[in-house]
């Protein structure tokens, strides 16, 4: 398009924002939504400017809500001995769907990454610290990504928390159900073999 500064280029280019959308992608957008779907893009405009005023972090565990303090949280028929911290609040919504967990959580909002300048405080590491040093948690488990810095990440917080009576444990990563070992990579594979449990 040629023109930057019209309305429907500013349109375009504001859907490239969003991961993954690229400019054929946030052409599609604009026009589905100015041609097939008004109302849809205006309720869509009202929900995104109400979300950007009122959806903060949660003032105990960093997950987004509209409250001061989020639902779980707030919930006291959550284990509060129990926290799982985990890198987004879409780490949240998996292992909620999951059903297995009925703890509590800190969201680390990302990972130690000090090439981008990621450090423990942008992450509220300090802030996790303290939530366990005044609570009666007993068991911290870690759910960051199988990756560098996830694993930097995890073993930051390993070293930063001096209470031996409390158990700190990370997630396992290995082979999926259903998965064939000879389609698993390697690392994933090593993570299965490392992290391997007694049968019961």
């Amino acid at each position: 398009m040629k023109n930057e500064e019209t309305l429907l280029a500013q349109l375009i280019q504001s859907f490239k924002i969003l991961p993954g959308i690229g400019e054929k992608s946030a052409q599609r957008m604009a026009f589905y939504l100015l041609e097939k779907n008004r109302e849809g893009g205006n309720n869509l405009a009202k929900l995104i400017s109400t979300s950007m005023e009122q959806i903060r972090n949660c003032s105990t565990c960093r997950n987004l809500t509209e409250e001061v303090e989020c639902e779980i949280c707030s919930n006291e028929k959550r284990d509060k001995n129990l926290l799982c911290v985990v890198e987004n609040p879409t780490d949240v919504i998996a292992i909620e769907s999951s059903g297995s967990f009925k703890g509590k959580y800190f969201v680390l909002m990302g990972r130690l990454s000090p090439i981008d300048g990621i450090t423990p405080e942008n992450l509220g590491i300090p802030m996790l610290i303290e939530r366990i040093n005044n609570s009666d948690i007993k068991e911290i488990i870690i759910a960051t990504s199988p990756t560098v810095e996830g694993d930097a990440t995890s073993f930051y917080i390993n070293d930063q928390i001096k209470d031996e009576t409390v158990l700190v444990s990370r997630i396992a990563y290995g082979v999926p159900m259903g998965g064939e070992l000879e389609y698993v990579d390697n690392t994933t594979l090593s993570r299965a073999i490392q992290g391997r449990r007694k049968l019961d």
